[in-house]
């Protein structure tokens, strides 16, 4: 082993002791279960860490993390993190977390074959072909960068709220509720992209509905799930 691995286990031990000085009772807590509210869904960019940048304990949000905060429904990992995350954890808030600086975005942006990496990127293109207008009167490249990072957040967003057990349960609980967030890796600061879920469930449903309860039935319903 490598100095810098075997480090690893001596910050376990450390992590351990002070944890267990903090709550002699703390790891018999958290091995009786879990039930977060929040599912995270983030970039495995290793600068924008899920628990650490919200002040998060263990136990308190649930992690999905891959190359720019993707959301594809045919990816099945990233499906199913959402389906159990939704049905079974009951959280009341999925978060859709992208950051200033991505690579994955960058990458997207750059016109070279990049391999295996082609079909995850393209769904990033596919974000750009959606807002080649808006994107493409932005002169300043880096502008233009950061309002991709932004709208891919959004997209993803809205791949969240056509999957049919985050209609099914907002619509019978009012929850979940999706949130679009950006990191800025500069400041420190969470930006809340302030998606509007509500909107974005209306403008879909006609399409995208997969339940047998229509969501624009009336003011009387529309006013019970604000």
């Amino acid at each position: 082993m490598s100095h810098s691995y075997k480090q690893i286990f001596e910050n376990n031990k450390q992590w351990i002791e002070k944890k267990l000085g903090e709550d002699s009772n703390f790891f018999d807590k958290l091995a009786e279960g879990q039930s977060p509210e929040y599912l995270y869904i983030g970039c495995s960019d290793s600068r924008a860490t899920a628990e650490e940048l919200m002040g998060l304990k263990p136990g308190e949000v649930f992690v999905h993390r891959n190359i720019a905060n993707v959301v594809n429904t045919l990816d099945m990992s990233s499906t199913a993190v959402i389906e159990y995350a939704v049905s079974h954890l009951k959280v009341k808030h999925i978060i859709v977390c992208g950051h200033y600086g991505c690579g994955g975005v960058k990458a997207a942006m750059t016109p070279q074959d990049l391999g295996l990496l082609n079909p995850w990127l393209r769904n990033i293109r596919d974000v750009y072909r959606l807002h080649k207008e808006e994107l493409d009167a932005i002169q300043d490249e880096k502008a233009r960068y950061n309002r991709l990072i932004e709208l891919n957040v959004q997209e993803q967003c809205i791949n969240v709220v056509k999957m049919a057990c985050v209609q099914e349960r907002y619509i019978q609980e009012h929850y979940p509720i999706v949130h679009g967030w950006v990191f800025d890796l500069k400041t420190g600061k969470l930006i809340d992209l302030e998606i509007d879920f509500e909107k974005i469930l209306n403008d879909i449903q006609k399409i995208y509905d997969l339940t047998n309860t229509k969501w624009g039935m009336g003011k009387s319903q529309n006013k019970n799930l604000k």
